[in-house]
């Protein structure tokens, strides 16, 4: 057995992981041929010929492609297009679906834990008399703080750190969290495990992405079904623990012995990120990014990772250190830390690698600037429009619920259930869609994003409880598509060395965004639809942004 080979446990799962995905494979062979099917065939016709074995870098379609978004270093360049071939030629195998896997349950982790905060909402209200929307507060600083920390991190550290921690710090915390005596333990807990959450999309979306050849990354919007499964779980999880479990809608009391069911929720959903926690960290061997390797200097980690891939895949690669080294040093490849010196020295150098240095390439060149910046201002939005909408829904949809005579715990969590389930074809869509040369990834993103809006508008117009769900199963399903176009344009456009300070950037600014939500809603009534008017606007105003975005990354691979 080679010493680069999964454990056996890993190699079994995998193989039945690849049964089951066999029905998403055929679903695959339906599909419009992308341009990148052509990349493949191109490369694959080269056979054995080493990459710049005759001192240049393979001549392909990959290579336009790459051209087309300018960091400000050709060296750089380069050698990405270097690695782009290798990890064309090891080809998608059984490491890349693995990665699909345990990048998935960061997605997962993304969208179950916002809704977990909505749904054990009602409970804790009542047994804690608090305003509702301190919680959300206290959740989105914890987010915005992991973005921060997290994604940035791992454009310093490396990918692995961050990877193997952020679910650790969510499920310890989750579950201490459900023992709470007060509002304010509860509060500053959910403010901690969010820190773990808030790190999950920007450093998973990066590592895969990083390891997938570029013929596949169609899988990183597909990757977003995770996400949606993530919400159907909380929402099945809690129907029966919190229905079953909780103090009646019209009790005027609700003690800690009558109201366990949001506790029970937490334990349950805490236990799960543990469980998650321990296969990423003790069954799937994550390996660096050859890129970010190769983006720190070391380019013969990054060889030596190609290398391990492809053993992983039972293939063979023709990159020798050679090919990346003949192309020069890429300016920024300094590795250089304090590491001598007083402790105060040595924390000022640390600090310092967090600071506007190391996002000036983000906006080396004009167009890149351009496209950096619409990108922001699209994930504020959407960040301040989806807390503002979605995080609310279950006390939106309980009260109006209670107006049409059904606000029951029960049809209350049967709703939330029902809207969860109409997400997940919403990812497949997606990436269907995303290769469809008349939209593309920013057709597909402006579409999904505006009919998300309307829909949201539309929702006020109901006038019975059936007519209300209704319009929220559109918003789900829509909202879904869009989210998962973004999560998927977002990194790929952003070369690999930047690209966790990039996807750090925006997650940062959603989240500074979605801290707004619940400030609004302290000072608004939410049981009123003007919630959902401003956030159906946003949405809207989003939608034109992504039309404006000025690079379109369908088939092409990633730098």
């Amino acid at each position: 057995m080679s010493t680069y080979r999964l454990t056996p446990l890993l190699d079994l799962k995998i193989d039945l992981v690849l049964e089951c995905m066999l029905l998403g494979r055929v679903w695959a062979s339906f599909r419009l041929p992308p341009p990148s099917l052509k990349m493949e065939k191109d490369l694959d016709g080269q056979g054995s010929t080493e990459a710049g074995s005759d001192g240049h870098e393979p001549t392909s379609v990959l290579q336009a492609d790459l051209d087309d978004i300018d960091t400000g270093d050709s060296i750089y360049q380069k050698k990405a297009r270097v690695l782009n071939h290798a990890l064309q030629e090891v080809g998608m195998g059984r490491y890349q679906w693995g990665l699909f896997i345990v990048t998935g349950f960061g997605y997962f982790a993304d969208n179950l834990w916002p809704i977990v905060t909505g749904l054990i909402l009602p409970g804790v209200i009542a047994e804690f008399k608090f305003n509702g929307a301190f919680l959300k507060l206290g959740q989105n600083i914890g987010l915005l703080v992991g973005a921060a920390f997290w994604g940035v991190g791992a454009d310093i550290w490396g990918r692995k750190v961050s990877f193997n921690l952020t679910l650790l710090i969510t499920g310890v915390f989750a579950v201490a969290a459900g023992g709470s005596p007060n509002f304010v333990v509860l509060t500053s807990l959910v403010s901690v495990w969010s820190v773990g959450v808030g790190g999950n999309l920007p450093v998973d979306s990066s590592i895969f992405l990083e390891f997938v050849p570029a013929t596949h990354q169609y899988l990183l919007t597909i990757l977003s079904i995770w996400w949606a499964f993530g919400q159907l779980f909380g929402s099945l999880i809690a129907w029966p623990l919190i229905a079953n479990f909780s103090c009646p809608s019209d009790a005027t009391t609700c003690p800690r012995s009558e109201n366990q069911g949001w506790r029970y929720f937490l334990y349950t959903m805490g236990g799960v990120m543990l469980v998650l926690w321990a296969i990423r960290f003790f069954v799937f061997k994550l390996y660096e990014s050859p890129k970010y390797l190769m983006g720190k200097g070391n380019d013969q980690g990054a060889v030596d990772v190609v290398y391990k891939l492809a053993a992983h895949n039972r293939t063979s690669s023709t990159l020798k250190v050679d090919d990346l080294q003949r192309l020069g040093v890429y300016s920024g490849s300094d590795t250089r830390e304090v590491t001598s010196g007083n402790a105060r020295d040595v924390l000022k150098g640390r600090l310092a690698l967090f600071g506007w240095d190391h996002m000036k390439p983000l906006f080396a060149t004009r167009k890149l600037a351009y496209s950096t910046s619409l990108l922001i201002a699209l994930w504020a939005l959407i960040g301040l429009a989806f807390p503002l909408y979605n995080s609310f829904v279950t006390f939106y949809l309980s009260s109006r619920g209670t107006h049409f005579g059904d606000g029951s715990v029960y049809i209350t969590y049967r709703n939330q259930v029902i809207l969860s389930v109409i997400g997940v074809p919403g990812a497949l869509l997606a990436g269907y869609m995303v290769e469809l040369p008349v939209l593309g990834r920013r057709g597909t993103l402006a579409i999904s994003t505006l009919l998300t809006g309307v829909f949201i508008l539309a929702s006020t117009t109901a006038r019975n409880s059936n007519a209300l769900l209704g319009w929220n199963c559109a918003y789900s399903f829509t909202s879904n598509v869009m989210y998962g176009v973004l999560y998927a344009i977002t990194p790929e456009l952003f070369p690999t060395k930047d690209r966790g300070t990039g996807n750090a950037l925006t997650a940062t600014a959603n989240r500074i965004f979605g801290v707004m939500a619940p400030i609004i809603a302290l000072y608004a009534n939410i049981t009123t639809a003007v919630p959902v008017w401003i956030a159906g606007a946003i949405f809207l105003g989003a939608g034109l942004i992504a039309l404006a975005l000025p690079y379109e990354s369908r088939g092409k691979a990633s730098l």
